[in-house]
């Protein structure tokens, strides 16, 4: 179980789409145990509500996230005095929806509409605890596709005593979901060239970030400068309320972990049992984030080529460097003569690109693109557009979920976009070639997409405190593709009551099935209440 969006400003999400479909769920995918995954991008340039000013360059000088007042503002009284309605819906899962403000400081200026789900808990009794919140990551990713798909995976006794709950946040799934571009513009958008080799195609990725981001303000306009991580987490502060909890319990992936640190830093007093998989580092500007990124999907690289190596099929050679040296030959071979599909669609470098960082989000994927390399090599680009069309979260009637837009969205106005203009970006390449020999040019390029962003960003670098909030777990994997282990240290350090619980593996997020280990410190945490000593590693 799982999630998250890619480095903030950019194109890439910090959560695993193909996760979640490999469990048959539909968004940003499981992460290796059934989490999500992936998006990047991300922006913020005024503090967050509450704040203190701060020099954001300097994690340990970041401004700091304060709490909200203790008691609710009267003008939003009548939000958290609702009444849910819930129905069956979705084979054994209930639905509802409940208003909240558009916007918070401005209760009334209009409200939005927003979905949760739920699995009820299959205790009775003094065996149940109340809700478990779950978000999968994204940004966008949709908490409620996410819970209808991972529900069954998690372990009896928790199901037992907590109803698990999904809730959508604004601008994703059902929650008001963002739009922008239809399927046809949408697969122009994903098939432009990233690694632009002269003025014209700089012009034509400028271009199409502008009409995507232009799409977006046709579509979704007045709800755009309201979806950022703090309206977010308040939202679930109503949710939490309605459902008769006096404390949140969560388990937040990848992107979901920003969101719950969020919840903490503005609500300390009100946050029950929390548990943060494969962190995001909040005092990171948005250069620092994409870099970060940047390195954990050479890192990820590194690890797959090792075990390619050792497979008779591995269709990059015999050697570590060799298969570095065969991946960037490859992609440069599609940049000139993009592949055939068996569709109307050929796979340009972009795409072919975006399909190998698909399957650097767990190792389950890592045969999949060895095979989809292998037909590639023969002239066939169909597997590795499909790694890219799991990424997008494509549908095969060529329609998209909303996961991309919504984390364009949410990105471009929780940080500020690392360049604002093609020079900019151009002049970053070196840098991020260096921190990855193999993406660091293109996702330099896709750090670019948040410049043309028709809303000014509402937040910048910060760190999270959460005073006075009980034990929160925060899990890093040490060779975590989207959400480096750096950043889970980061995390659990500026909290003051962080625990940081470290997985020595593979893949993003690894909490629901991958190690026995984790699982175990999470569970009994989530039911005894009992954190795992900080610092505790595990290895399977």
């Amino acid at each position: 179980m799982s999630g998250a969006k890619g480095a903030r400003g950019t194109r890439m999400r910090h959560g695993g789409t193909a996760l979640l479909a490999a469990c048959g769920l539909l968004l940003t995918g499981c992460s290796s145990d059934g989490g999500s995954a992936q998006p990047s991008s991300g922006t913020r340039t005024a503090a967050a509500p509450g704040a203190t000013s701060g020099d954001a360059a300097t994690p340990g000088a970041a401004a700091v996230l304060k709490p909200l007042p203790a008691a609710t503002p009267a003008a939003l009284l009548p939000y958290y005095r609702q009444t849910l309605n819930w129905h069956a819906c979705d084979r054994s899962f209930q639905c509802t929806t409940f208003k909240v403000p558009l916007d918070y400081a401005h209760p009334g200026s209009g409200d939005l509409t927003l979905a949760a789900a739920r699995k009820r808990a299959t205790g009775a009794g003094s065996t149940r605890h109340g809700s478990l919140l779950l978000n999968p990551g994204g940004p966008g990713g949709s908490a409620i596709g996410y819970l209808e798909g991972v529900a069954d995976m998690y372990a009896p006794p928790v199901r037992a005593a907590y109803d698990l709950v999904g809730l959508d946040p604004r601008g994703v799934g059902r929650s008001n979901p963002v739009r922008c571009l239809n399927g046809p513009r949408m697969d122009a958008f994903a098939a432009a060239d990233t690694t632009p080799d002269n003025p014209a195609e700089v012009d034509a990725l400028v271009k199409a970030d502008q009409e995507f981001a232009a799409g977006c303000r046709q579509h979704s306009g007045r709800s755009l400068p309201y979806l950022g991580t703090v309206e977010a987490a308040r939202d679930m502060d109503v949710l939490r309320a309605l459902l008769g909890d006096d404390k949140l319990t969560y388990v937040g992936k990848s992107y979901g972990t920003y969101l719950g640190a969020t919840y903490a830093g503005l609500f300390p007093t009100r946050v029950g049992r929390m548990v943060l998989d494969g962190a995001l580092d909040p005092s990171l500007d948005s250069t620092q984030a994409a870099l970060g990124q940047a390195t954990g999907f050479e890192t990820a690289w590194a690890a797959f080529a090792r075990d390619c190596v050792t497979h008779r099929d591995c269709p990059f050679g015999r050697t570590v460097a060799e298969a570095g040296r065969s991946l960037d030959a490859l992609l440069r071979s599609i940049d000139r003569t993009p592949l055939p599909t068996g569709t109307s669609r050929r796979l340009t470098e972009a795409l072919a690109t975006t399909g190998v960082i698909q399957a650097m989000y767990a190792d389950f994927l890592w045969p999949q693109l060895r095979t989809a390399v292998k037909d590639a090599r023969r002239g066939d680009g169909a597997g590795l557009l499909s790694l890219a069309d799991s990424y997008y979260e494509r549908r095969r009637d060529g329609s998209y979920a909303n996961l991309m837009p919504a984390n364009m969205a949410i990105n471009c106005l929780d940080m500020a976009a690392p360049f604002t203009d093609p020079q900019q970006a151009s002049a970053a390449v070196p840098r991020f070639v260096q921190a990855s020999p193999h993406f660091g040019r293109a996702m330099a390029w896709m750090s670019l997409a948040c410049a043309y962003w028709p809303v000014k960003p509402t937040g910048r670098p910060h760190t999270i405190t959460a005073a006075g909030a009980p034990p929160i777990v925060v899990i890093g994997t040490t060779r975590d593709p989207a959400t480096p282990y750096a950043w889970a240290r980061s995390l659990a350090g500026q909290l003051s009551s962080g625990r940081l619980l470290t997985f020595q593996g593979d893949g993003h997020t690894v909490y629901g099935g991958r190690s026995d280990c984790i699982d175990t410190a999470v569970n009994t945490y989530l039911l005894e209440g009992e954190a795992p000593k900080d610092g505790k590693v595990c290895s399977s």
